[in-house]
């Protein structure tokens, strides 16, 4: 039987437009909105539209949640000089951790959706079109005509390091949880969800509740020590949670000064209800948990290094493209995948990898980078 030509229009609408109203549809189409509740009903029941927020089944994304922000970087050309001008050098990229993780999964090749914020001036529609022009959908963003876009500012001194760094990010204190409550469906309805914790605490909470209802996989990646404090004291609905050991230490509330100390704070906080802990550190490498209880490190590859920004943003995307691409939801793979894309990420002074194609992780072993200790092929930190 042909399908109606309305209802091929209609699935052609929302392929482009996964969050059309209904009420649009019926203006786009010459139909009554009653006509198009009805058409939609039956593509849910075909299965060709995933129930709420018109989600078609090949086109389910991770989203991403938290900060898009306009990154400057000040570089001095002579040595600063306080309480006065000083000539410098400007560069300006997109960032924020939320729309790093969704551009790099973008790059390589999975849908992805960010909620943001932005204000209503010319670095919100700098962000928000770089994004769509990445491959980011950005219809769920929240668009304020009262707030600034979020920007980071780095003065370096003319060696590079970075003197001071200037943070506007409380519009994002305007992702509240009525927030969350009117994008349901759209989290609902994704293969994964990456959040930040840029958000407020309450924010963090009802991504855990909207978890624990809908059964998307959540993945937290922290941002800073004092953001630590925005993290919920019952973790139940965190498949993973992202931090470097800096993080890990404020979470616990005490210095963490060797390998055990890190591990015993791991199964704390695993202990708390996250699923999964990975723990970054730089060189060093990663620390992560295991299904059978036991901890495993993953060595840093060796890099050159032209820029580290971006580096834990590539990592923590890398692992979420594998948890989305291997049904045996494998950690250990995903993250030694984090690891070549931050080690790609290091090479060049883009945030984001600008070269990254659907391939660039192809080949990726899990067992290549375990460091060698007790035998030659893996060390694992056993529980104790």
């Amino acid at each position: 039987m042909t399908e109606h030509p309305k209802k091929q229009q209609l699935l052609q609408l929302i392929r482009a437009n996964p969050f059309i109203s209904q009420q649009e549809l019926a203006d786009e189409l010459g139909l009554s909105r009653s006509a198009v509740a009805g058409y939609i009903a039956g593509l849910i029941r075909e299965r060709k539209l995933l129930g709420r927020a018109y989600v078609l089944p090949d086109k389910r994304p991770v989203v991403c949640m938290g900060a898009a922000n306009l990154d400057r970087k000040l570089r001095s050309l002579a040595p600063l000089a306080l309480h006065t001008s000083n000539p410098a050098s400007q560069a300006e990229s997109f960032g924020g951790v939320a729309r790093n993780i969704a551009e790099n999964l973008a790059r390589l090749g999975t849908p992805v959706a960010l909620l943001t914020a932005v204000g209503s001036d010319s670095s919100g529609a700098a962000l928000l079109a770089h994004a769509e022009s990445a491959g980011i959908d950005t219809h769920g963003a929240l668009r304020l005509d009262d707030a600034a876009s979020g920007t980071y500012t780095a003065v370096l001194d003319a060696n590079g390091d970075m003197v001071v760094a200037l943070a506007d990010m409380a519009l994002y204190d305007r992702l509240t949880p009525s927030f969350v409550a009117a994008r349901e469906a759209q989290l609902a309805a994704g293969t994964l969800v990456v959040a930040d914790l840029n958000l407020p605490l309450d924010t963090v909470d009802a991504l855990l509740a909207q978890a624990r209802r809908s059964g998307v996989a959540l993945v937290l990646v922290a941002v800073s020590e004092p953001k630590m404090a925005r993290l919920p004291q019952a973790l139940a609905g965190v498949r993973l949670l992202i931090m470097n050991g800096g993080e890990l230490a404020a979470r616990v509330g005490r210095t963490l000064d060797d390998e055990a100390a890190l591990e015993t704070a791991m199964r704390e906080v695993q202990a708390q209800g996250a699923r999964d802990v990975v723990v970054t550190r730089g060189a060093a490498g990663v620390l992560l948990t295991l299904p059978d209880g036991a901890i495993a490190r993953l060595d840093a590859p060796q890099a050159e290094v032209v820029d580290v920004t971006g580096a834990g943003d590539a990592f923590a995307a890398a692992v979420c493209w594998s948890l989305v691409q291997d049904a045996h939801d494998d950690l250990l793979l995903a993250c030694r995948r984090g690891l070549h894309l931050s080690k790609l990420t290091v090479g060049t002074l883009d945030t984001v990898h600008a070269g990254l194609g659907p391939d660039s992780l192809a080949g990726v072993d899990a067992d290549a980078g375990l460091s060698p200790s007790t035998n030659t092929t893996t060390t694992f930190l056993e529980q104790t």
